[in-house]
């Protein structure tokens, strides 16, 4: 099954990797907003759907916490400090992905050419089918965005955006859900 494939609720899960605040502070102006926007939203949309949701933090005591408007979003939700750039580099963070039994994960955050590129790099070879939310995802060069979102699609990671993924999983209008993630997007 390619990850092309079509998203499945039941077998879904959310990986928010490294929205701090000392990497967002130099993200340029523009792209930070509409990405921040975006990742709330995907955030949002994950929870109003049931979805697993694990966020992980690069080396915290450096480069700070979640910035407090992700944080807003993720009250409910264990933030996995980390020194390997790939998630899946921290056996702590590469269990808590597994036992959630999940195959299908929508990945997002910073930096994409890195942490993001590398964790996809891993979740790929472990079997699982990818999204990457490009949309909610930032570099702060736009090369190195470029080549990073260049990159996971060769590793066979399926491009896509918040707007694209949550209506996959919504499948039809109606209910609470659907509520929920209307408002967010807008």
């Amino acid at each position: 099954m390619s990850d092309a494939s079509r998203l499945d609720r039941s077998q879904t899960a959310l990986l928010v990797i490294d929205v701090q605040e000392r990497l967002v502070q130099v993200m340029p102006d523009e792209l930070r907003e509409r990405s921040l926007s975006r990742l709330a939203a995907l955030i949002a949309g994950a929870k109003a759907l049931g979805l697993p949701v694990i966020c992980t933090e690069q080396y915290p005591q450096g480069l700070g916490s979640t910035v407090p408007e992700i944080q807003a979003e993720l009250e409910d939700v264990t933030r996995w400090p980390k020194t390997s750039f790939s998630c899946l580099g921290d056996p702590c963070i590469a269990r808590a992905i597994e036992e959630t039994g999940r195959t299908q994960w929508l990945v997002a955050g910073m930096e994409t050419h890195i942490c993001v590129l590398q964790t996809i790099r891993d979740l790929r070879e472990a079997g699982h089918q990818v999204h990457v939310i490009a949309d909610a995802c930032m570099s702060r060069n736009p090369l190195d965005y470029d080549i990073g979102i260049r990159r996971a699609g060769a590793l066979g990671a399926a491009l896509s955006s918040t707007e694209t993924a949550l209506f996959e999983l919504l499948g039809s209008a109606g209910g609470d859900a659907f509520k929920t993630i209307s408002r967010k997007i807008r």
